[in-house]
């Protein structure tokens, strides 16, 4: 689905038609894909509700939604995959709509890959020196990734701000990706750290807790 969110995020290489039946695909992806993970939704009112599930919970269903929302929209204005579907929604509020939840469901499926990073990188054990130049590296792409959210505009089509969005044909088609690679590194980046923070203060709390009090 990453893979698939990368090349619709790519509309200037892609193309219209191509950009269409790549969202029918990304569609059908996270039907199976939730339909595999069924099991999530019924664990969801069991156990207790700690920093990391909250967020990932929060996460988890906010990426759905707009995921989703960016599908409806995308078909109601559809002219090459599903036209029988196009009108679905008013045109104006599907073509703002989908422009926006497009760009935060790009946000979020980074954010939700960072959450599970940690646990990924954990099963690898690499040397000192390859650590620190894959940290500096993610670290570089994400520096670059949030100039690039910045300069792109992306926040005004997040917000609303901006109905319309603006994309240069003239970038080579490997510009396009590595620039929304590094993008969507920034928000993995972020998700990474946001695990990290929560399990620094959740083993700080425990080391208050287990900390004997002075009887005076």
């Amino acid at each position: 689905m990453l893979l698939a969110l990368l090349c619709l995020m790519a509309y200037q290489v892609t193309g219209e038609a191509l950009h269409e039946w790549i969202g029918i695909g990304m569609t059908l992806l996270l039907i199976v894909h939730h339909i595999l993970n069924r099991k999530w939704y019924g664990a969801m009112r069991k156990g207790k509700y700690g920093a990391y599930r909250i967020v990932s919970t929060a996460v988890n269903t906010l990426l759905l939604a707009c995921i989703a929302l960016t599908a409806f929209c995308g078909m109601s204005m559809s002219a090459h995959a599903v036209p029988f579907l196009y009108g679905m929604a008013d045109t104006a509020f599907a073509r703002t709509t989908h422009l926006a939840l497009s760009y935060w469901s790009f946000a979020l499926m980074g954010f939700h890959l960072g959450l599970h990073l940690p646990a990924i990188t954990a099963k690898v054990k690499p040397n000192k020196t390859a650590k620190i130049v894959c940290a500096a590296a993610f670290t570089a792409a994400s520096a670059a990734g949030l100039w690039l959210f910045i300069r792109s505009g992306i926040p005004d089509y997040m917000l609303f701000r901006t109905h319309f969005a603006f994309f240069d044909y003239e970038k080579a088609a490997a510009q396009v990706f590595l620039e929304n690679i590094a993008i969507e590194c920034f928000f993995a980046f972020l998700g990474a750290n946001t695990v990290r923070l929560i399990r620094a203060l959740h083993k700080k709390r425990i080391q208050k807790n287990q900390t004997p009090t002075s009887v005076g």
